[in-house]
């Protein structure tokens, strides 16, 4: 069965040797709203360089409105300041990335990352700001940061009253030290939960938007820090007990970010997205499901059909990474190895030693129904522990499209003191 897979994917694949070659998956995305980008790894230089590619021609060519990443929403919302060019926006993309202070530092904080806030910056220059391209983070982990975000806020535009609300949601978390583990366990465990002043912050902040403030993206920033504190209070609150839980609370807040940031772009909004091939490879296609796991990918094409969501993999075949050998530890140059015989990437190989960019359809015989071991690398990575890196996927039910770095390099990081939460 190998070797059929490997034949099918010589004849199928297409060299990647220059950036021209990414018009094959420009072709394939078509006239499709929701772009999702994937990554093997979250420290590829490859993978950042190659899906801001794909993103510049994309905007280019046919009108994205926004790239929305793997990040958190406050620290992502000062580079949306600065590409948009907003009053007191930093002056820039190294000061922005300063803000990336929470481990892992290295995900945006990177020079790579750097390039893409530039381009984004220049292509903004001479349009006017309802047709500038933005940047939002969307993940569930800035439960401080974005409180403490909603109450500038309030302070500068909102009523005595909804600062009240803000702050009291503020206090009720204020004990837990910016810990996010000790409320979890607090909430779960002691019924000590700050859940009512969050979600009614949110309904307040949502109802002010809609009313009064509605184009304002100072306005939508705050409501969506609004739902990352209400998120983030269900994560931890489930993620002492129930690792898939947590898991579905935090896809599903980055696709309800979503749906709020497309509206507020109104109906003709196009949408880019940047995240691990675990969050945009459709999980009904791999051994998540039987975990009760859901993602982004799967979620996105249920919401808005398959018709109309493009998601795209990325591999690496061996090469080098930044990651850590554990949560919280220096970031380090790793080897990661030859992929393992029989998986996804050494087929790939085995069809050739190169760059490569293959379309996949769920209806195809073989690449539609088989399972194959497919490596997926964390923040926090064990080349040792290669084996449990895999996880069994039917790529082409999982990916529209997949592209091959055979010989990868590890990302450049900027070196950014860093806040461990």
């Amino acid at each position: 069965m190998d070797e059929l897979i490997v034949q099918q994917i010589k004849k199928q694949a297409v060299p990647l040797n220059s950036t021209d070659d990414l018009e094959v998956l420009i072709e394939a995305i078509g006239d499709k709203k929701y772009v999702l980008l994937g990554e093997a790894t979250h420290g590829t230089s490859e993978f950042y360089k190659l899906r801001m590619e794909l993103s510049r021609k994309l905007i280019e060519t046919k009108g994205f409105s926004f790239i929305a990443v793997e990040g958190d929403w406050p620290s992502c919302y000062e580079v949306n300041r600065y590409v948009k060019q907003y009053k007191d926006a930093k002056p820039n993309a190294r000061a922005v990335m300063e803000g990336f202070n929470r481990w892992p530092t290295w995900m945006w904080a990177n020079e790579e990352v750097g390039e893409l806030i530039d381009w984004l910056k220049k292509h903004n220059e001479d349009k006017p700001m309802a047709q500038r391209v933005g940047f939002y983070g969307l993940d569930v982990y800035s439960l401080w940061e974005s409180l403490e975000e909603i109450e500038r806020y309030l302070q500068e535009k909102g009523t005595p009253e909804q600062l009240a609300l803000a702050r009291k949601a503020f206090e009720c978390f204020d004990s837990y030290d910016k810990e996010g583990q000790n409320y979890g366990v607090s909430a779960a465990f002691y019924g000590e939960s700050c859940k009512d002043d969050v979600v009614k912050l949110l309904k307040e902040l949502h109802v002010r938007r809609v009313r009064y403030d509605e184009d304002s993206e100072a306005a939508l920033s705050a409501e969506l820090n609004a739902l990352v504190a209400v998120n983030a209070e269900d994560y931890y609150s489930t993620m002492v007990k129930h690792d898939a839980e947590s898991w579905n609370v935090r896809d599903r807040h980055m696709v309800e970010a979503l749906r709020r940031l497309a509206l507020h772009h109104g109906s003709d909004a196009k949408v880019i997205v940047w995240e691990h091939n675990t969050h945009i490879g459709d999980a009904r296609a791999t051994d998540m499901m039987t975990d009760g796991m859901i993602n982004v990918g799967q979620l996105m094409r249920e919401a808005h059909g398959e018709a109309d969501v493009c998601a795209i993999g990325f591999g690496t075949y061996r090469g080098t990474v930044i990651a850590a050998k554990s949560w919280g530890a220096p970031m380090a140059t790793m080897q990661v190895p030859a992929a393992q015989q029989g998986s996804w990437e050494e087929l790939m190989h085995r069809a050739g030693a190169y760059d490569q960019i293959l379309l996949l359809s769920k209806d195809d015989p073989l690449l539609g129904h088989e399972v194959l071991g497919h490596r997926a690398i964390g923040v926090v990575y064990r080349p040792t522990s290669e084996r449990g890196n895999y996880v069994p996927s039917v790529m082409a039910r999982r990916y529209d499209a997949f592209v091959h770095v055979d010989e990868s390099h590890a990302l450049r990081p900027l070196t950014i003191e860093k806040v461990l939460v």
